[in-house]
């Protein structure tokens, strides 16, 4: 089946005092296996070093296999019941997600990982892609 999403991003933040590998199997555990992650670096607000992790992917299959992972694991009717508040002006679905979790290869709400995905709406109106994410949720 068909997700209505032009592609998602997935982000986290790796600081100094945590595993890199551990946070890049984070986001292993919510994207397909093939998918590439992108790192930079980045000074925090007391210029230690942190590195962002990050992957987009845009292939149908890999955003339907993200979609499926999500499904399994986490209320999906809450996202539904809470996408006025997740979808933001440019039609951006924001689900977080617990990185602790994630690296033990489990997914539950939380903090950490940030799940952007572009919802696709002709025309590109909120309400049409309200309409078009809540039906991918269904």
């Amino acid at each position: 089946m068909g997700r209505p999403f032009h592609y998602v991003d997935l982000r986290a933040f790796c600081y100094a005092t945590e595993d890199g590998d551990r946070v890049r199997d984070a986001l292993r555990t919510v994207i397909p296996e093939q998918a590439a992650i992108e790192s930079a670096v980045g000074e925090g607000h007391h210029g230690d070093r942190i590195v962002i992790l990050s992957s987009r992917v845009e292939r149908a299959a890999d955003i339907g296999t993200i979609f499926d992972r999500l499904e399994q694991a986490i209320d999906v009717d809450r996202i539904r019941a809470e996408l006025d508040d997740r979808l933001d002006e440019n039609n951006a679905l924001y689900i977080g997600l617990d990185k602790q979790a994630a690296a033990r290869g489990e997914l539950a709400f939380g903090d950490g990982l940030t799940l952007r995905a572009k919802v696709e709406a002709y025309p590109a109106k909120r309400e049409a892609a309200l309409e078009n994410a809540r039906e991918a949720l269904d």
